[in-house]
């Protein structure tokens, strides 16, 4: 992003006069997103989107991409957000990234008795799992919606062998009144971090479908009173959304970290991806260098760099404008004041403003009240996911 970019924003919040740590969205840059998003979904039409909650946590945020991707699949890794997915969106289809606690379950068909007819996917990874389910259903007497972790080579749980999953699935298909299958889910994270020299992308995303094939293959010829059209069968995440895009066995495509570019999806197959999600915080003091508690003698020798106190600090992010910002590496980090080093040439004061690259939106969404909108040099305030 270019400093004029970053110039603008220093001065646009300035106008506005909040002077505190800001999370910010650039629209414009969102959009650039949504509309490669929505060109790549057009040339796979047998895949549906599905956002993920964890990664875009604010509910002006998540109506935004509903409406411009044509989705109300979700998939929650948080229980005490689906409350307010369901409450917002007419035709929401749930789907739980990963296995919630019984008691977690439980407390939420004892707490939300009118949502027991709703179609929520709650995701199963073990026979112990799926056995604890079908107390929770017949407690309540309700039919649960059962989607089964599959691992297709991320080895983070899940089903690993054929005769788990035929287990699984006979446990259902004997407790049709409480249980019924809505599919599978495979999460292939590992296809784009496994070293290349170890293996390729293409060939490790051919080894996670042809297991996720076996899987659904044999729910169809062993199980076909279980096999639907309708089944979902999930897969992807950002990191391998290209691929899946380019040709899947799943019909259901999760994705949400790459809408807004953190620094941890700056992959090459998702460079064209413009980043959104930007920490803006207000500088409070300016010192001509940094000094080192008990260590004098340095005030002495030639500096480089200003030394700034910031407002908060200590994010899951980094310094990037004034370009070479840094925190110092033995004054240490702080959370409430943090010290960051800027070249000294750096036109900046107190009251301006330095701003920070997430590294993961999931991790720093929820740690903001606000996510601030940015567009047309005016900004909307919105109300995240912060429970």
């Amino acid at each position: 992003m270019s400093d004029i970019f970053f110039e603008q924003l220093n001065y646009d919040l300035k106008q506005v006069a909040v002077g505190l740590p800001q999370l910010i969205v650039d629209q414009q840059a969102l959009e650039q997103n949504i509309q490669y998003v929505k060109v790549k979904l057009l040339q796979a039409q047998h895949l549906q989107p599905r956002l993920v909650v964890k990664s875009l946590a604010c509910l002006n945020l998540l109506k935004l991409l509903s409406e411009q991707l044509h989705t109300q699949r979700f998939m929650l890794f948080h229980l005490p957000q689906l409350h307010s997915i369901l409450e917002n969106f007419i035709a929401a289809d749930v789907l739980f990234g990963k296995p919630m606690p019984v008691s977690a379950v439980s407390n939420f068909y004892q707490q939300y008795p009118e949502w027991a007819a709703v179609k929520i996917q709650w995701l199963v990874d073990t026979e112990q799992r799926i056995l604890q389910y079908l107390a929770v259903a017949q407690q309540f007497s309700l039919q649960l919606q059962i989607n089964l972790e599959i691992d297709v080579g991320l080895h983070r749980g899940g089903i690993q062998s054929e005769q788990e999953l035929i287990r699984i699935l006979n446990l259902i298909q004997n407790h049709p009144q409480y249980l019924s299958l809505s599919g599978l889910m495979g999460y292939d994270a590992h296809v784009t971090k496994i070293p290349k020299f170890i293996k390729k992308p293409a060939i490790a995303y051919r080894e996670s479908q042809a297991i996720y094939l076996n899987y659904k293959e044999l729910i169809r010829q062993r199980f076909p009173h279980l096999y639907r059209d309708d089944l979902c069968f999930n897969g992807g995440g950002s990191p391998s959304f290209h691929l899946h895009v380019q040709q899947s066995i799943c019909n259901d495509l999760s994705f949400g970290s790459m809408l807004l570019k953190p620094s941890d999806f700056d992959l090459a197959s998702l460079a064209v991806l413009q980043t959104v999600l930007w920490i803006a915080t207000p500088v409070l003091k300016v010192l001509p260098y940094t000094q080192l508690p008990g260590m004098p003698v340095l005030n002495k020798l030639p500096h480089s760099s200003k030394a700034l106190f910031v407002y908060g600090g200590y994010w899951m992010a980094n310094y990037v404008y004034p370009q070479g910002s840094h925190p110092h590496r033995l004054y240490g980090r702080s959370a409430n004041q943090e010290l960051v080093n800027v070249p000294k040439n750096a036109k900046i004061s107190v009251d301006d403003y330095v701003f920070l690259r997430p590294t993961q939106s999931e991790a720093i969404i929820p740690q903001f009240s606000k996510l601030y909108c940015y567009k047309d040099r005016a900004f909307e305030a919105w109300e995240t996911f912060r429970e």
